[in-house]
């Protein structure tokens, strides 16, 4: 039986963070496994259930790569129609700087391995790159753009709006 709740005729974005993380001239990027075929990312996922934007890049950093990570900026808000499955995806692109290492932790299922790529290496990955979006945001920064992570806010829960 279909839904027939007036919410579910509301067109729902997939709602993803990402980092940006410097290194010199290297960037941290992780190998994934997708739909059988590993693909190129930077650390990035979906933002979870009462979870601020900040925290989700800072968890999903953590979880794909054992790095901690300090927000710095905003990069940007990026939309996107996925090729992966067909749906559009909200992005938000942040920089950060790494902090430490847990070269111990186990990494989210699909992540075979974290790696330090320069942009160079990146641009060669072509179609093996997961989406646009790893360019553009890699290419935001290094162009200056940086808005203040407190463009975001994250009201506490229950507050009126």
């Amino acid at each position: 039986m279909a839904d027939s709740s007036p919410s579910s005729d509301i067109w729902r974005p997939h709602v993803t963070v990402a980092c940006v993380v410097a290194r010199g001239e290297r960037y941290l990027m992780v190998e994934e496994e997708v739909a059988g075929r590993l693909v190129y990312n930077q650390p990035a996922g979906h933002l979870d259930d009462h979870e601020s934007l900040a925290a989700a890049a800072l968890r999903e950093t953590l979880e794909e790569t054992g790095w901690t990570v300090e927000l710095q900026h905003l990069i940007g808000v990026h939309q996107w129609r996925s090729t992966e499955h067909g749906d559009a995806v909200i992005r938000f692109s942040f920089a950060a700087r790494a902090v430490s290492h847990d070269p111990d932790r186990p990494l989210d299922t699909d992540i075979r391995r974290a790696l330090w790529l320069t942009r160079d290496e990146i641009a060669a990955l072509g179609e093996r790159l997961r989406s646009p979006m790893i360019l553009h945001s890699i290419d935001l920064w290094l162009g200056g753009q940086r808005l203040p992570l407190e463009a975001l806010s994250h009201l506490p829960e229950g507050e009126p709006s």
